[in-house]
């Protein structure tokens, strides 16, 4: 067969992803937080882009004057800004024998100055810059570093013990690192660090968790020859192992229930209490409430909708007084370019609001009566009811959260697997199983423990078709111990 050159027609057919495209199924995804972010670079960017007047920008807080200018404290700077080697004679700067401790005149030079702008003795600076930042952990323990220790060479220790104390108030740093690095007895910064253990919050500055439970217990006057032996056999207080811990501790049964409360109700990380980050309220994007008639309605949340215009009157201005070419192509793209926007904007609130009422309808039962009621649903069963592909519907469901008269949930939420019925009747729902196990577990007795069999008893009394591996697997889901661990932590020995 010989090789020829020839020409040939092919007619066929491609999906071809267009940047506009990309674009609208970008903006379906995206959460209400990013949608605005995203909205407001467009706006930057794009000079026919308007927001509505009557529409501030989402999640843009009031204007409020600027807060003063921070006051610093003495701990607020660098260290060498306060504490002059020059004025020492015999401390670690100038090669001295490092004799900080020994009462020398090394301890004694150490000079504390006074920087305008504010010190611990006047209390100047600004209140309104307390109320604007929340205090963190470092700058509550350097207060109380400087009121209760007056010794300038252990307020040095101190502060190197302050700066070796993690988020969680836990102390990192070795004390023996600590006096190598100052040249001083190991004993004087030991000393320290029992003087700064003290301080607030109890617990603070604790190498273990062990001795950050002892410290809270000793500021409540708790610390108990019997709460000292408990605390040395954590590993066996989590194994709830109370026989061994009543013979260890000298203890009867009730005495250590008691115990191990009190151990409970302590903090084992007390220093997230200052630097925690604080929780981001959640918004929803769909509100829905029930009306006269029984059925409900549901609306967009105006308020994580960003509002904007395509302004064609500057749009004209502009182009009638632009004579160069590369002018026109700009302005007609970004013409284009804001046209696209608004209109993706538009149809992903519309595609939002119907898959959200479709999803109310099918879920009718979980709104009236609660969890035990929720059917099971997946993608397909909303994609078939309002004639969308199911990738559509999980880019509308992902991070999307809707307000209803139980709570609030992400639309994801009422999408569940189904467990078919003993008698062939109709799926129940797996998260409406989950909660009939955890209400069984919940409402069990002391001496009534129940097993995972016995609980597939239940169910399927109930009319669910359920193994016992699978009530194994839900229980571990909602860490919910095993039946033998239970028994344990229910059982106090006499």
């Amino acid at each position: 067969m010989l090789l020829a050159p020839r020409l040939e027609l092919r007619q066929t057919q491609s999906l071809v992803m267009t940047p506009q495209l990309q674009q609208a199924i970008k903006l379906l995804q995206m959460s209400n937080m990013e949608l605005a972010a995203f909205v407001e670079d467009e706006l930057e960017r794009n000079p026919l882009l308007e927001r509505e007047e009557s529409a501030p920008p989402v999640g843009e807080a009031p204007e409020r004057p600027e807060p003063a200018a921070e006051a610093e404290g003495p701990f607020g700077e660098e260290f060498d800004e306060y504490w002059h080697p020059d004025e020492s004679t015999n401390g670690p700067a100038d090669g001295g024998d490092g004799a900080m401790g020994a009462g020398g005149d090394g301890a004694d030079s150490l000079r504390w100055n006074k920087v305008s702008g504010g010190s611990f003795e006047d209390g100047s600076g600004d209140p309104l810059d307390q109320l604007h930042r929340a205090e963190t952990l470092r700058e509550h323990l350097l207060t109380q570093l400087m009121i209760e220790v007056a010794d300038p060479a252990d307020r040095l220790i101190g502060l190197h013990l302050v700066d070796g104390v993690a988020p969680t108030g836990y102390l990192e740093a070795e004390p023996e690192a600590i006096a190598i690095l100052l040249g001083c007895p190991v004993d004087r910064v030991l000393d320290v660090l029992h003087r700064v253990q003290r301080f607030d919050p109890p617990g603070v500055f604790a190498r273990s968790l062990a001795e950050c439970l002892a410290l809270q217990l000793e500021d409540r006057g708790r610390l108990t020859a019997a709460m000292r032996t408990m605390l040395d056999h954590l590993d066996m207080l989590a194994r709830r192992d109370r026989i061994a811990l009543c013979r260890l501790c000298l203890v009867d049964g009730d005495t250590l229930v008691a115990m191990m409360a009190e151990v409970r109700s302590l903090d084992p990380k007390p220093g997230l209490v200052f630097d925690a980050e604080p929780a981001q309220p959640i918004v929803p994007d769909i509100m829905m409430r029930a009306q006269s008639d029984g059925s409900w309605a549901v609306e967009l949340n105006p308020d994580t909708l960003p509002q904007v215009l395509v302004n064609h009157r500057y749009f004209t201005s502009v182009s009638r007084s632009s004579r160069d070419k590369g002018d026109r192509g700009y302005l007609a793209e970004r013409l284009q370019s804001a046209n696209w926007l608004v209109r993706s904007m538009h149809q992903r609130a519309t595609t939002i609001l119907r898959v959200a009422a479709e999803i109310v309808r099918q879920q009718h039962g979980f709104f009236m009566h609660g969890v035990s009621q929720l059917r099971p649903l997946v993608l397909r069963d909303i994609a078939a009811a309002v004639s969308l592909h199911e990738s559509t519907i999980s880019r509308v469901t992902s991070n999307k959260y809707i307000a209803t008269p139980r709570g609030i949930f992400e639309l994801k939420y009422f999408f569940t697997a189904s467990i078919q019925s003993v008698d062939g009747g109709a799926a129940h729902s797996a998260e409406a199983v989950r909660h009939r196990i955890r209400s069984l577990i919940d409402g069990e007795a002391a001496d009534r423990v129940l097993s995972d069999d016995q609980i597939v008893s239940e169910l399927q009394r109930d009319g669910v078709d359920i193994a016992r591996r699978t009530v194994a697997k839900y229980r571990e889901a909602m860490r919910i111990p095993s039946s033998v661990e239970r028994r344990r932590a229910k059982w106090a020995p006499t």
